[in-house]
């Protein structure tokens, strides 16, 4: 081990951190233990090479575990590739590209069917068959899900359980090491500008403490979503952005950030709550629940063909027009005919949570509103994984592939973490350079990157909530980039004046990350003046396929700038590490 290593950027800047303290070697280097992350880092390890997974919690603790509904895939008798590309393409609104998706669809189930040999269970009928279901967007039954509404915390058990067993593996598949409760800072790059590894800090746990890095010659990055930059999510704790951020001081491209989707059935806990609120899964809807008002009426019929099962930015906006037109700060979704057996049996985690919040389904219906869910848009990516900084790769949520388009079609995510993770590795094992471990570039004694105090990051989530959520328009944006560059314009003043910053930290680091994203989102959703998929402009209200179906597409400069460019067309144009192989 060396006792000090050095990092560097496509951007030149970072975050303030001590220099690294130690550092190990690996050829490839997985930050996320989600299904993205595992499914690359299995594969990678199977094709021999030397893997460390970085993960910023415990191995099993990112936000596949929360995933209720399932996994979507073309494997029901009747059900085509062709059926699942043409649904996944309407919840898109046009912004798909259609290359991505067929490569979703086709190689889709296939990989399902790899899910299930590692190990992970599904629920089966009485004929041994995968019991599949269906959820909003979807016009056949194509979801397959464990333990009724636990299919995240399925596939996670499975996968976990896969890696630490390659972990104790030997040879010729290469062994997977993990580092667990560690928070990745920045890319390390190499003089030719070429990924060479990731600063992190080890927080308190493990065989390595405080700050060190990991030498590699890729990186992949399955960060999860930064669902922690709004007041109210289903993401979990861990989730603040922290690898779009790491992209974008690495020089990498962002791509459709402002499609956040919000989840329209997230149980209600009062308008003061924030933090992580549980999910009620889309597939209760898919089993016949109604989304109904405080007088029992359905509203979402007349709104949509599939009412209640309409894609979700429809059934969103759909809620959330009549909690304006009453005054009401949720909706209801009564599932009370389903009875206690099915309750049990079917949803029993939704029903436990619930529960615990003083709400029994089974005899009432349940206080339902919005939040915050899934980033459809993120780092972007071309059809093999790669982003736009050599050697660097990105996969899941922290992707975009081009398969979400403006609005993700429920239960494509955890298809999309495994069909893309799988090409990552393949891609990896084919090209990965053949020359020993990199040698990264000097660190940069002055920190290029003030630390924002950690209170910061409830200052940002408020801003977000109000300005940017569900409803926008040029003036909530207009207010909400004020306050947000006035919070980052302060932060840089006080540095450049006295040197001060924020004391480095998990809490500071994080505050720093969620900024950046906020930044970025609330540039996109500013420039892209119509209304798409889950951006809902409530001063454009119109779709404007003429002017708007491109994708915008936002870096970061030296000077902490933001540049911001559109796309010609609805197509993802090559990535710059495409280009130079």
């Amino acid at each position: 081990m060396s006792s000090r290593t050095t990092t560097g950027s496509g951007t030149g800047i970072r975050l303030h951190a001590p220099a690294p303290g130690w550092s190990i070697d690996a050829d490839v280097v997985v930050v996320g233990s989600g299904v993205a992350g595992l499914t690359a880092a299995l594969r990678c390890a199977a094709s021999g090479l030397r893997t460390v997974v970085v993960t910023k919690a415990r191995l099993d603790d990112g936000s596949t575990r929360w995933a209720q509904g399932g996994i979507a895939a073309a494997l029901g008798e009747g059900d085509t590739p062709e059926q699942h590309l043409e649904d996944t393409l309407v919840a898109g609104a046009g912004l798909c590209d259609e290359d991505a998706v067929r490569i979703l669809v086709t190689e889709g189930p296939d990989a399902v069917r790899r899910l299930i040999d590692t190990g992970a269970h599904f629920d089966r009928n009485a004929a041994g068959e995968i019991e599949l279901t269906r959820e909003g967007g979807h016009h056949r039954r194509r979801i397959a899900h464990a333990g009724g509404d636990a299919t995240g915390a399925e596939i996670s058990r499975a996968l976990v359980e896969a890696a630490k067993y390659a972990g104790d593996a030997e040879e010729p598949a290469g062994p997977i090491r993990t580092i667990e409760n560690a928070l990745v800072l920045d890319l390390l790059t190499d003089a030719e500008g070429r990924t060479a590894g990731v600063s992190l800090h080890v927080m308190g746990e493990g065989q390595h403490d405080g700050v060190g890095a990991v030498h590699a010659r890729a990186v992949v990055l399955a960060t999860g979503g930064m669902g922690q930059v709004f007041s109210a999510t289903t993401n979990p704790s861990v989730s603040t952005g922290d690898g779009v951020a790491l992209a974008l001081r690495a020089g990498a491209e962002i791509s459709d950030i402002e499609f956040v989707q919000f989840h329209p059935t997230v149980l209600f806990l009062g308008s003061d709550a924030e933090g992580q609120q549980p999910l009620v899964s889309e597939a209760v809807r898919g089993e016949g629940a109604h989304l109904v008002d405080a007088d029992g009426v359905r509203f979402m019929v007349g709104q949509h063909e599939l009412a209640e099962l309409a894609p979700r930015d429809i059934v969103a906006k759909g809620i959330m027009r009549r909690m304006q037109e009453q005054g009401a700060e949720h909706m209801y979704l009564d599932a009370r005919h389903f009875g206690a057996e099915m309750w049990e049996h079917r949803f029993p985690t939704i029903l436990a949570a619930c529960r615990a919040h003083g709400i029994d389904p089974v005899t009432e219906p349940i206080p339902v509103a919005p939040a915050a869910h899934y980033a459809s848009g993120g780092i972007r990516t071309d059809s093999r994984g790669r982003t736009t900084v050599p050697g660097l790769y990105a996969c899941g949520e922290v992707a975009c592939t081009g398969v979400h388009g403006a609005n993700r079609l429920a239960s494509n995510s955890l298809l999309e973490g495994l069909v893309y993770a799988e090409r990552i590795a393949d891609d990896i094992a084919a090209e990965l350079p053949a020359a020993g471990t990199p040698v990264p570039v000097s660190h940069p004694e002055v920190p290029q990157h003030p630390l924002l105090p950690a209170e910061a990051r409830f200052a940002i989530q408020r801003i977000m909530t109000e300005g940017a959520g569900v409803l926008r328009s040029a003036a909530s944006l207009a207010e909400a980039a004020e306050r947000i560059e006035a919070i980052h314009a302060e932060a840089r003043g006080a540095l450049a004046e006295n040197g001060k910053t924020a004391e480095p930290g998990v809490d500071t680091w994080e505050s720093t990350n969620l900024l950046c994203v906020a930044r970025v989102l609330v540039t996109a959703a500013q420039r892209r003046e119509e209304t798409r998929g889950c951006h809902w402009r409530e001063d454009h209200a119109d779709r404007d396929d003429e002017q708007w179906r491109k994708h915008i597409v936002v870096t970061l400069n030296p000077d902490r700038t933001l540049a911001v460019r559109t796309t010609d067309t609805a197509y993802f144009p090559p990535t710059r590490a495409q280009e130079q192989q």
